[in-house]
């Protein structure tokens, strides 16, 4: 098979519980759940305070096309409608379930009967999936292509290149039928021209036996063992090395005839259409240097973090420095420990104080270390130049936008330049700019 290696970067992997079973958090007393937990529009609560609810009962409902519904983790009853995203800190509705410890399920929780592309893409979107790998696009949005007839591949993301995350390779090994079903729905609806690849990095051993066996026998469906590098699982460098087709500036996936979607987005939708059962629950790594005994955790959404580091047996330092969600590479660090479990959770990282001690900031050297990495060969000088001068031109002339902003750069700088802040600030820069220039 055609492969390229691209740039990127080795971090040391951490894959401390890739081999541990998922194991399933006791009911919480309580969940708080977001209306927004994707991107786009958030979707609009159905309950009010005092609402007896079911699990998988609907609780928010879409607000147009980019939205995605959100469903009860659990039985009991609406404590309130909050104003406030916990997760965010900003103004936005968040509904509060009191549970009862008994789970009933909602009596429209039943399999699906789905006989053609409509209907398929009609129960993703009642699912509630979303991209899983980190992006939480919705999902029905993203596989209504206009140009399906050109569809070519459609690449199942597996890499899970960031350090410390396992939920995805757990999916692939411990969840392989939902996996093999999802992949048939989308050999059955989406019809691609070529292949369905299932891409995993090459430090990742079960997942790809759990995978090779599960396809084995299908022509249409190929694992894909790729080396391992950070940002592998970015889904332009994926397709990429994967197919050798370059995503233009501006371009979607789908106009070089490809598709990507994560590997426990599609048991979502799967899980869903077999059994009725909506997107409730989530697979979380639990991990970090003081997390004292990390685990897979198999969460309730809207589920306090604090419990799933206590079922964890807590820290070993009294108090973290720090906890990310997600990877310590694109995750983002978090308030407190009240923040509930998202849909996009797949990892919670706990941090000494002494390793989240921001580094001394020194000038460039001009050693190129950052252009030799960049997975989009961009070069981060010019553009940090471009952004510290304010010059929207240079901006454009050196695709900031093109930036995935993984932070290769900045892991590998050694003067511990902010560069990917900086590319982040440097598009908001231009976005505003042609804002402005629209009103």
């Amino acid at each position: 098979m055609w492969f390229n290696k691209i740039r990127g970067i080795s971090p040391p992997h951490n894959k401390n519980t890739q081999k541990c079973p998922v194991r399933v958090l006791p009911v919480p007393m309580q969940v708080e759940i977001p209306m927004l937990m994707h991107s786009g529009k958030p979707a609009i609560p159905v309950v009010k305070a005092g609402d007896k609810v079911k699990v998988g009962q609907l609780i928010g409902e879409l607000d147009g096309t980019i939205c995605s519904p959100v469903h009860s983790s659990v039985s009991g009853i609406v404590k309130s409608v909050n104003e406030r995203d916990r997760v965010t800190g900003r103004r936005g509705m968040s509904v509060t379930i009191e549970s009862d410890g008994l789970q009933i399920r909602h009596e429209d929780m039943h399999p699906l009967e789905v006989t053609n592309l409509q209907e398929f893409l009609d129960a993703v979107r009642d699912s509630g999936a979303v991209g899983l790998g980190g992006a939480g696009f919705p999902a029905a949005p993203k596989l209504a292509i206009k140009n399906l007839d050109e569809l070519d591949y459609i690449l199942i993301n597996g890499a899970e290149c960031e350090p410390y995350v396992t939920s995805d390779t757990r999916t692939m090994v411990s969840d392989t039928k939902h996996v093999v079903d999802g992949v048939g729905f989308l050999l059955q609806f989406m019809k691609p021209r070529k292949k369905i690849y299932i891409c995993i990095e090459d430090n990742k051993p079960d997942a790809i036996k759990a995978m090779r066996d599960g396809f084995d026998g299908n022509d249409m469906v190929e694992v894909f063992v790729l080396p391992t590098m950070y940002p592998q699982g970015e889904r332009k460098v994926l397709v990429y090395n994967v197919t050798g087709r370059i995503v233009p500036e501006g371009a979607r996936l789908a106009d070089v005839g490809c598709l990507v979607t994560n590997c426990t987005t599609i048991t979502v939708f799967s899980r869903y259409i077999k059994s009725g059962i909506p997107l409730i629950n989530k697979v979380v790594t639990v991990d970090g240097p003081i997390v004292r005994t990390p685990k897979n955790v198999l969460a309730p959404i809207g589920t306090a973090i604090w419990e799933l580091f206590e079922f964890c047996d807590g820290f070993t330092e009294d108090v973290p420095g720090k906890i990310i969600a997600g990877g310590p590479m694109m995750g983002f660090a978090l308030p407190d420990l009240e923040v509930p479990v998202v849909k996009t959770t797949n990892a919670l990282l706990a941090f000494p104080a002494g390793d989240t001690v921001r580094p001394r900031e020194t000038a460039c050297i001009k050693c190129g270390r950052c252009l030799g990495v960049c997975p989009m060969s961009l070069m981060p000088p010019n553009l940090e130049a471009a952004y510290l001068t304010k010059n929207l031109v240079k901006l454009e002339h050196y695709k900031v936008n093109m930036c995935v902003e993984c932070g290769s750069c900045a892991y590998i700088c050694p003067a511990k330049r902010p560069l990917v802040q900086t590319m982040q600030l440097s598009k908001e820069l231009l976005w505003q700019s042609k804002k402005g220039a629209k009103a």
